[in-house]
Parts: C-alpha cells; structure tokens; sequence
C-alpha cells in the first residue's frame, strides 16, 4: 500500500487548525489538514441551539478576516462556522474532511513521524495537533444511572423543549451553565444552579465592552499561572450581551447552590461556599472597575462614569441560608445538566510528548517531543491564547519555529578545503 507523504501534517480544522494553516502557507511550507468531521464541526453539532458568540464580532475574530455581521453583534453559532468555512476558503487550507488520525509513531532511523488514519498511511516530517481543549465531555461518576434522573452534558443541550418535564439542577456556573440555566429559567423551569469558584467580569464598562478593556490594560497577554487553565468565567453574549449577576437570577427564581461535592441515596450535597464563591467573583468584577477608572484617569479618556456599575444588590435567602443537602426526588428534579467542561485524549501522540497524566508536555506549543506541536490550549502562551484570535498568534509562533527547524536542517556546509601536501 502506498504512503502519503507531506512535510507538515495539522490535525483538527476548527480554529486552530485552520490559523496553523495560514501560517504554514504563508511560509511555504506544504502541509495538509485533516478534519474527522467538518470544519468547525464542533460548532454546528455539539452547542445549543440559540448560543453566541461571548465576544462582539469586531474582537472574536482572524486578523484577517472581518465577520460579515455589525461589529458589535455577538455571532450566533452558525455563522461562527459558516466564518470559519469562509476563512478556510479564504487562505485556501488544504482540509481533508472525514479522516481521523489514531495514532502518531516516529519514524525508526530517518526523521518524520508515521500517521496511521482511518484512510491510510501518512508521513509527516512535522505534526501539530490542533484538536483543541474541548474534545471528551466530562461528566463526573457521582449519580449512579440507576436512579432514574436524565443526566446530559451541556454539549448535548439543544433547547428547553428537549429537557423532560420537572425541575432542572444545572452543575457548574461558568459561561455556558449560566446561560443555560438562564435560558431554563426563562421557559418557566425550577432551576437549581450549582456555583463553583469562578471570575465575574462585566459584559460592558464606561461604554467599552470587558474584551476591550483587557486589551488596554494588557491582561488578555497575561502569563499562566499553575491555576490558570482551571478559572471558570462567567460571562453572556446572549440578548445582546449582559453581566452575569447571580443575585438577579435569584432573583427571577433560580435557587443557587454551592460547589457540588457528592450524592448519596437520593441526595444531592453542596459545599457550604456559595457565598464565598459569589463574593470571589464580585472582587474579580470590582478589581477589574477599578483598574479601568485608573486607566481612564492616567490617560485623560472622555468616558462616562458609571458609578451604578458598583452597586452590588443584596443576598438572596438562598446565599445567606445556603442549601447543603437536596433530595433530589423531593425537589422535582427530574434532569441534571452537567456544565462541567472537558477533558482531552492525546493518547495518539508519541508518549514523549504527555506527562505522566496524559497531557500536553511543552512550552509555547512546542512540544517536549521534538517535530511535534500543539495549537489551541488553554493558556498555551497567554490568556488569549483559547481565542479566535489568540490561537492566531500562537499559530505563527509555531508555524515560525517549523520554518526555523526546517533552515537548520537544510542547511549544508561548504566544502572541506583540500589538504594541502608539502
């Protein structure tokens, strides 16, 4: 059987892959990215129904392609993939679509590395694997399947109309938990929402929206530290785009809880941490107001104030008299929405490049395993770094250190001067 052979080989064509693919063409160097699904698979098939973009078009992007959509807009989810379809078009990315890779061994006594796929044998000098964080749903094995209760992650929610009839207990407060849960509530569910330590940051502050004012004050370039890629945020593109506030959805009707810690014969138990944890993330709100006024102060900007922005409303009952244990069956519930991220599975890749856990070993995508690269991390390089946008630049840094690799190795010197005889 005959063996593909390419310099460059890009695993994934969601974002990541697709800006290593820019990258790699404009440096010349031929390359092929293949795609086990569609482009931007992930996009169309694995998010509910009405969910948007959490950034305004004008910021979530490729610098090199504009959304066609108001600057300002927060794109719905399906023409975040028709975007990325058009972006791919665009650079003309050599994306092969319905092949997976399943496994990535390097070649014995010459350099590259064998790809076994689902289509056959490639040869690869270079492989980045761009398949992202976002790959297994994790649900935690805490609430025995015999008891009855649905329990869906929240890649698998569509719509309120999919849920059965009862009340909903949504684990996990981050940008996806609360917007579901939000959406839950207003389609007249009971909504049971679990808070874990999260940041709050505002949607929108003196006029400029929260992607903005990182910009400015340099955060979206910010280092990771050994806690970083755990940070749950929580923040909404929906209806416009809004701050999350948990007190108002309180509020509305929805009965918060604590960090979720265990099941036992029907019931549920909760950490007794909620208000810290909500208190946490109005610090994180606060901190990020005041480093905008001072910025705004030391640089003289015609802003308007906002003092309402610092007006933190009051506990609800469900904060100050905290829910530690819930039957589940005596509260209604009959569905647990699990908004619990996910976890990876490299488990292709040669072992040089994971840890003893399985993940990524590099530093900046450049892995441990020397011709193999990572693009698409969380905090791979900077805060940035899971962003449209962000997985741009960190492209190019590896897309250049290929090209760096590849003058190295082409290079030959001169010929030895003849010996000289007496």
């Amino acid at each position: 059987m005959s063996v593909e052979k390419i310099e460059a080989l890009v695993v994934g064509a969601g974002q990541a892959g697709l800006a290593a693919s820019e990258h790699l063409g404009r440096a010349g160097i031929p390359h092929l990215v293949l795609e086990r699904s569609r482009i931007a698979e992930r996009w169309r098939t694995a998010r509910w129904d009405s969910l948007v973009a959490n950034g305004p078009a004008w910021h979530d992007r490729f610098p090199t392609l504009e959304f066609d959509a108001d600057p300002d807009a927060f794109v719905a989810k399906d023409a975040v993939a028709d975007y990325m379809e058009a972006y791919a078009s665009q650079i003309g990315a050599p994306v092969r679509c319905g092949v997976e890779v399943n496994r990535v061994a390097r070649l014995e006594g010459r350099p590259g590395f064998r790809v076994e796929t689902s289509t056959g044998v490639i040869e690869a000098e270079y492989v980045i694997a761009a398949t992202g964080a976002f790959q297994t749903p994790s649900i935690p094995p805490m609430v025995p399947a015999s008891t009855g209760i649905t329990q869906i992650h929240s890649s698998d929610y569509r719509n309120p109309g999919q849920i059965a009839p009862g009340a909903v207990l949504v684990v996990g407060a981050g940008s996806s938990g609360v917007q579901i849960a939000d959406e839950l509530l207003a389609a007249g569910r009971k909504v049971y929402l679990s808070v874990g330590p999260h940041d709050r940051p505002p949607r929108s502050y003196r006029g400029r929206d929260f992607v903005w004012w990182l910009g400015v004050l340099n955060l979206w370039d910010a280092d990771a530290n050994p806690s970083s890629e755990h940070t749950t945020i929580a923040v909404s593109g929906a209806h416009g785009g809004h701050t999350v506030d948990f007190r108002k959805l309180a509020a509305r009707g929805m009965v918060l809880l604590g960090r979720t810690e265990g099941f036992d014969a029907g019931t549920m138990r909760f950490a007794p941490d909620l208000a810290k944890n909500v208190a946490g993330g109005d610090a994180n709100y606060l901190s990020l107001l005041d480093a905008a006024d001072a910025y705004v102060a030391r640089n003289g900007l015609d802003l308007p104030e906002e003092p309402q922005a610092r007006v933190i409303g009051a506990d609800p009952a469900c904060m100050t008299d905290p829910i530690l244990a819930l039957d589940l069956a005596e509260a209604g519930i009959t569905t647990i929405l699990w908004a619990t991220g996910f976890s990876s599975d490299y488990s292709w890749l040669p072992e040089g490049a994971l840890d003893a856990a399985g993940k990524p070993r590099h530093s900046r995508g450049v892995s441990t395993e020397a011709g193999i690269y990572f693009l698409g991390l969380p905090w791979q390089t900077r805060r940035g770094s899971s962003f449209i946008w962000g997985c741009w630049h960190d492209a190019k840094f590896v897309a250049d250190h290929i090209a760096k690799q590849r003058g190295y190795l082409a290079y030959a010197p001169a010929a030895e001067p003849a010996t000289k005889t007496a």
